[in-house]
């Protein structure tokens, strides 16, 4: 039988869209999209409802949104109803959600549906928190508490979730980052154990602090102090101890260890400064500091305080230089090859190299 090819043809309005996978910054293009008929398999009227939802122009007017191009302009002010980084999110969730069919009620649930990324965190949170101990509306309950009496939790929230869209190459979305990356939620659900703790509720604290090593495989004190715009990298394995702690900007990396020293009652953990770099599996022991500005190498076992804006390797550790340029974060760029002859640091030689 010969059959006639059908032509594609294009609908006249043009959606705007990301190129996801070419590169989280370029700027957005009009991608012209063919005339399919994108059918899901819906048997009541929830189904039914969803479908239309998310593949219904007249319902989500994409091409209407101004999304911003630039990270620095990201605002949040809750005064004036302004949230750039959640319109940005539930924006790409909808685009999401015309690629993929079988994620639309997934993403309609957990994004979509939600007034805001306050309430969207708490639903998803409650999912992947709850057991038979704590049901998901009860840890649904207390994350809303947490978020909506602290302003600190809500704009850390929003500088986590840009830093890994920022700086993690294998993100190419703000959805990429709130529903899969782990690091992220157990870094959501040590603000939630940190609130709880300062309020008195210490065991109600420790019980989300085993539920986030449980699930995350991430253990982090609710005592710990850590800063905003932070990127837990994979998470897997990274302990961070109850007088820990950890500035702006950093980024730390799996199995990572800030340790005690051993020591019961004192302030026995490490001191982190802003835009710190920590590597895959580095381990820093005892109350060290570790100055702004500093790399420390995969593997790195480091004992003592290091100078800001150093970078040190090994076991135990030695400085190998520090950067030219002291207003570098080395937890911005994430380069983690970094040699002696790179141009962006001053080698020591062998000889003034030195143990820590």
């Amino acid at each position: 039988l010969n059959a006639k090819k059908k032509k594609t043809t294009f609908n006249k309005t043009r959606i705007r869209m990301y190129k996801v996978g070419l590169g989280k910054n370029l700027p957005l293009t009009k991608t012209p999209n063919p005339v399919k008929k994108k059918a899901l398999v819906g048997y009541d009227e929830q189904s039914h409802f969803l479908s239309r939802a998310i593949w219904n122009e007249d319902h989500f007017d994409l091409s209407a949104m101004e999304i911003p191009k630039e990270i620095d302009q990201y605002h949040y002010d809750p005064e004036n109803s302004i949230d750039t980084t959640w319109q940005v999110m539930r924006y790409e969730a909808k685009q999401e959600a015309q690629r993929e069919p079988l994620l639309v009620s997934f993403l309609y649930s957990s994004i979509i549906n939600h007034p805001s990324l306050e309430s969207a965190l708490a639903f998803h949170l409650a999912n992947l928190l709850s057991s038979p101990a704590m049901i998901s509306t009860q840890v649904m309950s207390l994350c809303l508490e947490a978020l909506y009496s602290s302003q600190d939790f809500r704009i850390s929230l929003r500088k986590d979730i840009l830093a890994v869209r920022d700086r993690d190459p294998a993100c190419t979305c703000l959805p990429d980052v709130f529903l899969y990356f782990k690091g992220f939620h157990a870094l959501q659900t040590y603000r939630v154990a940190h609130y709880l703790w300062k309020s008195g509720r210490q065991m109600l604290a420790l019980h989300f602090q085993s539920q986030m090593s449980q699930v995350f495989q991430v253990d982090i004190h609710p005592n710990a102090t850590l800063g905003n715009g932070i990127m837990l990298d994979h998470g897997t394995g990274i302990v961070i101890g109850e007088t820990a702690v950890v500035g702006h900007n950093c980024s730390i990396l799996h199995h990572v260890t800030l340790g005690g020293s051993g020591k019961a009652g004192v302030d026995r953990h490490p001191k982190i400064g802003d835009g710190v770099l920590l590597g895959a599996g580095a381990s820093v022991l005892g109350n060290v500091r570790v100055g702004d500005g500093c790399q420390i190498g995969a593997g790195t076992l480091l004992l003592q305080d290091l100078p800001p804006h150093c970078v040190a390797v090994g076991v135990p550790a030695k400085i190998i230089g520090s950067f030219i340029d002291v207003r570098m974060q080395p937890s911005q760029s994430m380069n983690q090859t970094i040699v002696e002859s790179t141009e962006e640091m001053i080698p020591f030689d062998t000889e003034t190299s030195f143990n820590i």
